[in-house]
């Protein structure tokens, strides 16, 4: 399905969170230093997903409160709770499972909740969020300099 252009900025968004999940396994799969991999997920959190949470809540959950909505917050904390664990951990299960939910999370707002915006929601809402995105969006760049999982 095509994805509504009002919210694209959102979906070019997803495709760094799933490939921060990758770069995730990829490091593990390779047995990298633990603390490199930690510091790329803090980095990650609050240079990335910190902001794009905010701005779904901030924008999107204004629009239509039901059960997606609740389901996304839910694992909206739960993630931040992952990651606070992980900022004072070398647990690498909590990695893995930072990983897979956080791919999980992208999936199900890719498949299921953005399709039911774009069906649910009138045009002129969907052309309101694109406007609102727009004044607060940034383009998404992966700048990392670490390149762990290589």
């Amino acid at each position: 399905m095509k994805r509504n252009e009002n919210i694209i900025p959102l979906s070019k968004d997803h495709h760094f969170g799933l490939l921060c999940s990758w770069k995730i396994r990829q490091g593990l799969k390779k047995e990298i230093e633990v603390s490199r991999i930690r510091d790329y997920i803090l980095y990650f959190w609050n240079h990335h997903l910190k902001k794009h949470f905010r701005e779904e809540e901030e924008i999107l959950f204004l629009y239509l409160e039901d059960e997606y909505m609740l389901r996304i917050r839910k694992e909206h904390r739960h993630i931040q709770n992952i990651v606070s664990q992980i900022s004072s951990s070398e647990n690498i299960d909590l990695f893995s499972d930072f990983a897979d939910l956080l791919e999980q999370h992208i999936r199900f707002e890719e498949r299921e909740w953005f399709p039911h915006l774009e069906e649910t929601l009138e045009v002129p809402a969907l052309e309101k969020i694109g406007k609102e995105l727009n004044d607060i969006h940034t383009e998404e760049k992966d700048g990392y300099e670490d390149e762990f999982w290589k």
